[in-house]
């Protein structure tokens, strides 16, 4: 009956879309809608608007799209706007008519402002803007969350480093990414994935570094690193009698004068490696290999078995006290708890050992499931909605505001994002503006062509870095 084509945008949407051109009022010619997050625990990071102009939004509707998307449509049961998307096709190319106007990418908003916003510059498509919420609003509100969430986590750990280390120097490479395997899709950890790579610099998502040469301009410059490092299966080949040799060979293999080396030490009992094979019997080789090895637990309470761990490395290896009054393990010897961490648990871990005297600086963080995958669209309430219509040429405002939710009601007109003379953000109608109001929403795509094209360095700059 009909092929599959996922990069037929005109599938790429909610089946009830496809019966709106009938639904609007006559006349109806403008139609302007907005995407914030309504509420949650972060501070909005916004990213990936680039990414999906790039992907989905640069290659024009042709007529084959449009003959497979009415055999998919009107076989499920919808109307399809054919003459519509013919006079798409043969007045503009098949390039959209639309105006994407967005904060800079890597601009940090608080929630329930606006971040993007979209019209149509030809009355004709006043249906479209609509049309493609579906693609528009996933294409931000992931990997911005994503952003959001390790934003908050960097914050966190840069406070715990202020409080307990002599400087910041580590931060970029404080929380790993490990979500390669635990997220639903290989366009899931090209997303989420590079929006980590927003605020750090290590990774295990080999996918990111081709997103970010593909979508933010890093043909040339490697946006993020990683070290060789042990699985459990590498380990467990040895056999548990021959543990102390298979920490030795990591040691032989990637060892050397300013390498870094993680070895997985849990497969058995983690007391016993630290206290007697690290510890003892491999005591010399870790401390003149030249490098540092990272110790990793992987199972147990992740606050009591970072604490335990580097009192059990402190009794072995000593510590000495840095200017902020906090035990600080010899260069040589680290941690790096990827287990159980998410933005609660971290900073219970950074707590409890700051509390028992450690420095932030003693232990690296990596981050799997709770980075790209437990996050979904109402973890900061992402919403794409109409905020006004223009209908014989009159703009009139276009809201919701149910009763049973206030936290529903959207915001009305054409809007416009502003920074007050106390360097707060807020949203305001674009009408309201005045000549010294600098709106922060600027022009990114607008009639099929991208209007900016920035590198991930860039906005990594916006963020502090």
């Amino acid at each position: 009956m009909f092929t599959s084509n996922f990069n037929n945008l005109i599938l790429n949407s909610d089946s009830y879309k496809a019966s709106h051109w009938l639904q609007y009022p006559p006349n109806s010619e403008y139609m302007s809608s907005y995407v914030e997050a309504r509420k949650g625990d972060y501070d909005a990071l916004f990213f990936g608007l680039q990414a999906f102009i790039k992907e989905y939004l640069h290659a024009p509707i042709t007529h084959a799209h449009i003959d497979e998307a009415e055999a998919v449509i009107t076989a499920h049961g919808l109307p399809f706007n054919r003459q519509g998307w013919e006079t798409l096709v043969n007045k503009h190319g098949g390039y959209l008519p639309i105006r994407i106007q967005a904060v800079p990418e890597g601009s940090i908003v608080p929630v329930s402002n606006v971040v993007c916003q979209i019209v149509n510059t030809d009355p004709e498509f006043y249906w479209l803007p609509s049309y493609l919420e579906t693609a528009l609003l996933r294409a931000i509100w992931y990997p911005s969350t994503v952003a959001s969430l390790s934003y908050y986590c960097k914050n966190v750990l840069r406070s715990a480093l202020e409080k307990s280390a002599d400087s910041l120097d580590g931060l970029p490479f404080k929380l790993h990414d490990f979500g390669a395997r635990g997220a639903s899709s290989m366009e899931t950890v090209a997303l989420g994935s590079l929006a980590h790579l927003v605020n750090f610099s290590g990774t295990d998502s080999m996918t990111a570094l081709v997103a970010a040469s593909r979508w933010y301009g890093m043909n040339d410059n490697m946006p993020a690193f990683s070290i060789p490092a042990a699985e459990h299966s590498t380990m467990t080949s040895w056999g548990r009698e021959g543990e102390q040799d298979a920490y030795a060979n990591m040691l032989k293999q990637f060892g050397g004068e300013g390498k870094l080396v993680a070895v997985v030490s849990d497969s058995y009992d983690l007391w016993n490696a630290i206290d007697h094979i690290w510890g003892e019997a491999l005591k010399s080789d870790v401390e003149n290999m030249g490098g540092t090895l990272v110790i990793r637990p992987d199972s147990g309470d992740p606050a009591k078995v970072v604490r335990e761990a580097l009192e059990r490395l402190a009794v072995k290896f000593g510590t000495h006290t840095n200017s902020k009054g906090y035990r600080v393990l010899p260069d040589y010897v680290r941690l790096i708890q990827g287990d159980g961490i998410n933005p609660q648990s971290l900073g219970k871990i950074l707590d409890t050992i700051m509390q028992a005297g450690f420095s932030a600086d003693n232990v690296t963080f990596g981050m799997g499931g709770g980075l790209l995958q437990q996050v979904n669209r109402d973890t900061m309430s992402w919403a794409m909605k109409a905020s006004a219509v223009q209908i014989n040429g009159v703009w009139k405002d276009v809201f919701k505001d149910p009763i049973t939710s206030r936290s529903k009601r959207s915001k009305k007109g054409r809007l416009a994002l502003v920074r007050n003379d106390n360097g707060q953000i807020n949203t305001v109608r674009e009408d309201t503006l005045t000549d010294n109001d600098s709106n922060l929403l600027r022009d990114v795509f607008v009639d099929g062509q991208l209007l900016v094209d920035e590198s991930l360095t860039t906005i990594r700059k916006r963020t502090g870095w």
